[in-house]
């Protein structure tokens, strides 16, 4: 297995308990939609975190 197959395994993981955790706290409803949702914005190129306003140095 390669570093990259390693790498990805273990997002693979996370993503799979994050999952487990969403489902056990708002049920498989609201984990499937949110993944899609995570996806769309993927492929929109829309970001998945809101990240603080940083004040324009200029």
């Amino acid at each position: 297995m390669t570093d990259e197959d390693k790498s990805k395994d273990r997002f693979f993981e996370r993503v799979g308990e994050l999952a487990e955790e969403m489902i056990a706290a708002h049920g498989k409803e609201f984990t499937m939609g949110t993944l899609i949702l995570a996806a769309r914005f993927i492929v929109e190129g829309k970001s998945l975190v809101k990240r603080p306003v940083q004040d324009d140095p200029a």
